[in-house]
Parts: C-alpha cells; sequence; structure tokens
C-alpha cells in the first residue's frame, strides 16, 4: 500500500528540524541554562506538559537546565481562601507574616513539587530546592522595608545544585529565600533566576513571559527586537521604549550579563515549545540580549 505524500512531508520536516537543532545540541551540551518559569505556561494545561517535555529534552541532549519559578496566580487563590487581602505596590506583592507563610507553603511544599512531579513524568530527573536548601540563596529586605518581608539577592552560593548537575539532575528552585538571621523573604523570581544565571557562569539565561520579547512598539508584536546589545537594551529603559513590567526584566537580563552569563532571552511562553524554538533554530521567537551584538 503506497504510502501518502502529506506523511512523506511530514517526516521531511521532523528530520529537517531535528538537523537544523545538532548544531547548537553540539554548541550547548554541558552549559548550564537557567529558566525563569512562569505567566501562562504555569497555567494551561498544554503550555505546562510543552515546557516540561522542553526542558526534559535540554537535559537528554547533555544541556544542564535550572528552573526557578514563582506562582503569582496560586498564591493569590490561597490568600482569598483564607481571606487575606492581596496588596501591590510598584509591581511587587506586600508581603506581612500571614502572607509570607502562604507565600512559603504555596511556592515550597506545593507549586515545587507540581513542578519536580511534572518534570520526572516526561522523563526527567528533577529535584526541588528553595533559596534555604543549603545556603543557595541568601535574602536582604527590599529597599527600606516598607513592602515587609519582600526580598532581594544578597548573596548566592550554588555548591549544593552543582554536583547534581554533573549527574544529570534538574534542579527546580522556589523564590524564597532567608536572611542571615533565617527569616524567610519572597524574592521575585526574575531576580533569582538572573543572580543564579550569574553565579552558575551559565551560558543563558531564559526568562518565559506573556509577552513577545521587547518591543519597539508594545501594541505592535511585529516591532520585536530579535538580537539587542547591552547598550542598546539600557537605551531603550532610559528613552522609555521599554516601559511597566518590561524594566525589571531587561534590567534583570543586563545585570545578569554584566556578570558573565553570555545571553540572555525574554521568550513568549504562550508559543507551545518556546524553549526549544530559541535555543535549537537559528531565528528563535524571542529577544535576545548580548554583551554586544554579532552577527
Amino acid at each position: 500500500m503506497p504510502v501518502e505524500p502529506s506523511i512523506h512531508a511530514q517526516d521531511s520536516l521532523r528530520v529537517e528540524v531535528l538537523s537544523e537543532a545538532l548544531p547548537y545540541i553540539q554548541r550547548f551540551r554541558g552549559r548550564r541554562v537557567v529558566i525563569k518559569y512562569g505567566g501562562a505556561a504555569m497555567v494551561r494545561d498544554d503550555l505546562r506538559d510543552a515546557v516540561f517535555r522542553d526542558v526534559a529534552l535540554l537535559a537528554s541532549v547533555g544541556v544542564e537546565p535550572v528552573v526557578v519559578h514563582g506562582g503569582g496566580p496560586e498564591i493569590n487563590q490561597w490568600l482569598n481562601r483564607l481571606s487575606i487581602e492581596a496588596v501591590f505596590q510598584e509591581g511587587l506583592r506586600v508581603t506581612d507574616p500571614d502572607t509570607m507563610d502562604v507565600v512559603e507553603m504555596v511556592l515550597v511544599g506545593r507549586v515545587n513539587k507540581q513542578i519536580v512531579n511534572g518534570l520526572n513524568r516526561v522523563g526527567g530527573r528533577a529535584v526541588g530546592l528553595s533559596g534555604a536548601d543549603g545556603g543557595l540563596v541568601q535574602a536582604r529586605a527590599h529597599g527600606d522595608g516598607s513592602l515587609g518581608l519582600v526580598g532581594d539577592v544578597a548573596r548566592v552560593d550554588p555548591s549544593v545544585i552543582i554536583p547534581l548537575l554533573e549527574q544529570g539532575y534538574i534542579p527546580v528552585i522556589s523564590s524564597v529565600a532567608p536572611n542571615h538571621e533565617g527569616q524567610p523573604y519572597n524574592i521575585n523570581a526574575d531576580t533569582v533566576a538572573g543572580e543564579l544565571a550569574a553565579a552558575l557562569d551559565a551560558e543563558k539565561l531564559v526568562l518565559l513571559t506573556d509577552t513577545p520579547g521587547i518591543l519597539k512598539d508594545r501594541d505592535d508584536p511585529a516591532s520585536l527586537f530579535r538580537q539587542l546589545s547591552l547598550a542598546e537594551a539600557r537605551a531603550l529603559i532610559d528613552d522609555a521604549i521599554v516601559a511597566g513590567g518590561m524594566v525589571p526584566k531587561t534590567q534583570c537580563c543586563i545585570r545578569a550579563l554584566a556578570q558573565g552569563v553570555r545571553a540572555a532571552h525574554i521568550l513568549d511562553g504562550r508559543v507551545p515549545h518556546a524553549l526549544l524554538l530559541e535555543v535549537f533554530t537559528k531565528t528563535g521567537i524571542g529577544t535576545m540580549v548580548v554583551g554586544s551584538c554579532r552577527n
């Protein structure tokens, strides 16, 4: 029985995609990639499974992925159940002691293990950690402390996760960390991902978001910047082309690059398999920020 031509075409396309990915697999084997996982990719079942498969595939071909996550929507759900008001200032969650208890319960006890289980289910070997484990992250109060237990990263010691990476495990890290006295703090997951990428001398920092990347016109997805230098990214902030919620994400990329990370990517996590499309194809789909633009 003859095979349908369309099947031949589908098989040819799959082989072509694999062939295009090969040099990137060879280039990034043994390199570390820190992935901030959040947004719609954490909420929609289809996107969540796609991310899990992408991360497991990276690990299977010799890349060393590290996943850092937040969990804002689930925190809000639990605060609502417990009749605790969710309050935000300057885009950050005001975190009193009761809210901190919920943040720690949700991020460390629930979301972290859901991600670990999801990665293991698709063939990965994931291990869940928080900033407290092995002294991975030490926090300090953010600003003047007026936001309560909102923290910044004071120090990162990645020694606890390096042996895990060397043995093929995928560390999954929640963005909760203690200060020097052991008080837990709620830290922005982008910030943790950027500082961890620098401490690990990572090849790439990848931020999964709900936007196509950095846009010249925020209302026009076709105005996407495919690649920016550090200087260009800073200029876009100064000129208010990068504004609102994209400012801290872009600043996170800038800081990571300034500390030695080779490239930082802002990707639309609403696109299935965005991670593989960015890492293993020539054009990618988001914005890549590098120390200086190169062809």
